[in-house]
């Protein structure tokens, strides 16, 4: 389908990428992988036409479509979540008015016998089919269903894009994406700014889509639950396996144990080659045979061992100071920020040497949490931090609070005390910043080279509670495995929000679960929690406790409460159907009006005779009927939804 050729990228005499050559077939679901500056991303924007390598070529045919979502992207913040998600329909949009020309066309002719007619009674046709295949007629629901499932609430369609966060933003440019529907999606880190909630439903979707997919991401679990072929580009070249990322790790393990058996026995046949050859040289009776192994010397092919990208940070914390039992304790505690209440009278405790996990959906407070026990914002009721409590903070954003002016050897040095001022270059160099690294500014470096810079300012002091928040974002695979390795050896106490469900796993023993201003206490790790809850996505804990409450609440029999049920569903049902009603009526209306005024158009002289308000009219004509047809279909979803969804219910 997409076929990727000899690509070279060189900067200098540096080699990124080196006669990287592969195939993306139909329905191919593959993980791109390696280090931070492995050349993962300049190849997404190579095969995504937005740079141009030094040598190769990618060849995409003309049928098919690409759909690409960068890590980090400008975007216009002047409109509504709703509307800028709706963008992605422009070719539904352009279809729509083409249609209504073209059928506005044909009901003017009377020539049914013409070429002309039948020509354009077969674009009409192929407009139309395109169209259905599109999904013109529910593009609507399909946008509700894609918000939805990256997290929006639907009371937050029509909330101004200039109110949200960049994460809340990115998602609208993921839902962009995916609504689309491309022949293949290029998609650099799509979970960097999601929950596992969201995560999970991204898996689900790509699981079943019937196009091809090209996938930079660092979480295991998601490459694993999604992929079904791994593509690691390393020092340049790239090993490709049909396997999902834990079996490739796997087999280029094995791969590696054969090439290195094989390369250890070819050696020793060439040293005894070498020494028969040097022993008999100058024997005249021997010179026959000697000849033959020098011959056959010449002929082997000699092995070669793969090179290994071996470079890792390699890090361990301080010892941690002992602090008193009670570590962190909150009873009572609320938050809100203005008339939106986020915490609402939660009690909390963690006591010495715990780690713990925040999860959740985005925006359920659990950064917010994080900031209150770093002392950084106010709140209602009372927390409490242990004795001799020494806190370490990892803001989510905390590559962004460095001084982008500043070199990366002045950035730790302002922070290095006493002794750790004589170890500055040995931490810098364990974290792969060596020689003329250390000299470069802030501003110049990658989004996983900050992060791991924020983390060294970590390593610096000796604390014994670190709260993490998200400390994942933009480190890649090997990073993150030794940092998660550090943090399991760590003896102070660990807070960490993530929505990482491999680096969780192992670290965090304890799971608080944030949702509806609440949070809930889980003993165990990350996949007990989710087992336990008997889901695969978090969105049946709301459900299940719902249908829960309404079993157990024994004040209401049984025939009561179906009887009620029943009558409020007629109402309801009634409701969406009169809404439904009224818009194919105003829909009907406003159709009529323009089918006037394009015969009035049509009539001789018409033009000179057709004033500027008379096309202003006809403009606000066809706006209000796309709006009103938006308003029909939004009806008409919800009503098919109303009903699919009590029928599900009583089944």
């Amino acid at each position: 389908m997409v076929s990727i050729q000899n690509i070279a990228v060189s900067f200098g005499s540096f080699d990124l990428l080196d006669g990287i050559s592969f195939l993306v077939n139909p329905q191919d679901r593959i993980g791109l992988a390696g280090k931070n500056g492995a050349g993962k991303s300049t190849l997404l924007k190579i095969i995504a036409g937005l740079q141009s390598p030094t040598s190769g070529a990618v060849d995409i045919p003309k049928e098919v479509s690409v759909g690409y979502l960068p890590q980090q992207m400008k975007v216009s913040d002047t409109t509504t979540i709703l509307n800028e998600t709706l963008t992605a329909f422009a070719e539904i949009n352009r279809l729509t008015e083409e249609i209504e020309t073209c059928g506005a066309a044909i009901a003017l002719r009377e020539d049914y016998e013409s070429a002309e007619y039948m020509k354009l009674c077969y674009h009409l046709a192929v407009m139309e089919e395109r169209y259905r295949l599109l999904g013109g007629n529910n593009y609507m629901g399909e946008a509700e269903k894609t918000l939805t499932g990256l997290g929006f609430d639907r009371k937050d369609f029509y909330k101004a894009t200039k109110e949200l966060s960049g994460g809340w933003r990115m998602r609208i440019e993921l839902a962009k994406v995916l609504l689309r529907k491309p022949s293949l999606f290029l998609l650099d880190e799509p979970t960097n700014h999601l929950d596992i909630e969201s995560i999970q439903w991204l898996e689900t979707f790509l699981a079943s889509y019937q196009g091809a997919a090209l996938l930079v991401s660092h979480d295991r679990a998601f490459l694993d639950n999604v992929t079904n072929r791994t593509i690691e580009i390393s020092l340049g070249k790239i090993y490709d396996y049909k396997a999902s990322w834990s079996k490739y790790v796997i087999l280029r393990q094995e791969r590696r144990e054969q090439q290195t058996a094989a390369f250890r026995n070819q050696q020793k046949m060439i040293e005894d080659t070498e020494k028969f050859i040097e022993r008999l040289r100058y024997k005249a009776t021997k010179a026959n045979q000697v000849q033959s192994r020098i011959k056959q010397l010449e002929k082997v092919e000699r092995l070669e061992i793969d090179d290994e990208d071996t470079s890792a940070i390699n890090i361990r914390f301080s010892p941690a100071p002992r602090s008193g039992t009670v570590v962190v304790e909150a009873t009572g505690l609320s938050k809100s920020y203005g008339l939106q209440n986020v915490l609402n009278s939660i009690d909390f405790k963690i006591q010495r040497g715990e780690k713990a996990a925040f999860v959740g959906r985005n925006g359920e407070g659990k950064t917010t949490f994080a900031k209150i026990i770093n002392g950084e914002l106010d709140h209602t009721g009372l927390l409490k931090t242990g004795h001799n409590v020494r806190l370490g903070y990892f803001a989510q954003n905390q590559d962004e609070l460095l001084d982008e002016n500043k070199s990366i050897l002045q950035t730790i040095e302002e922070v290095a005390k006493g002794d750790m001022r004589t170890k500055v270059r040995d931490i810098l160099g364990a974290f792969l910043f060596r020689g003329d690294d250390i000299d470069k500014k802030v501003k110049v470096l990658s989004g996983g080279e900050r992060s791991r810079l924020a983390l060294v300012r970590l390593l610096l002091e000796p604390f014994n509670l670190l709260v993490l928040d998200e400390p994942t974002n933009h480190l890649d695979m090997r990073s993150k495995e030794i940092l998660k390795k550090a943090l399991v050896r760590y003896d102070g106490t660990l807070i960490v929000v993530s929505h990482d469900r491999d680096f969780l796993d192992g670290l965090a023993e304890k799971i608080y679960e944030f949702k509806n201003n609440r949070i809930k206490e889980n003993i165990g790790g990350i996949y007990d929690f989710l087992r336990k809850k008997k889901l695969e996505n978090l969105t049946d804990i709301e459900r299940k406790e719902k249908t829960s409450q309404v079993k157990n609440d024994s004040s209401v029999s049984a025939n009561k409460q179906k009887y009620i049920e029943k009558k409020e569903y007629d109402k309801n049902l009634r409701r969406l159907k009169k809404k439904l009603s009224e818009s194919e009526a105003i829909i009907e209306k406003l159709e009529s009006e323009i089918r006037a005024v394009d015969k009035s158009f049509m009539e001789p002289n018409s033009y000179s005779e057709t004033s500027q308000a008379d096309f202003e009219q006809y403009r606000s004509l066809k706006e209000q009927l796309g709006e009103e047809m938006e308003r029909w279909a939004a009806y008409s979803e919800a009503t098919d939804n109303f009903e699919k969804g009590v029928a599900a219910n009583a089944g």
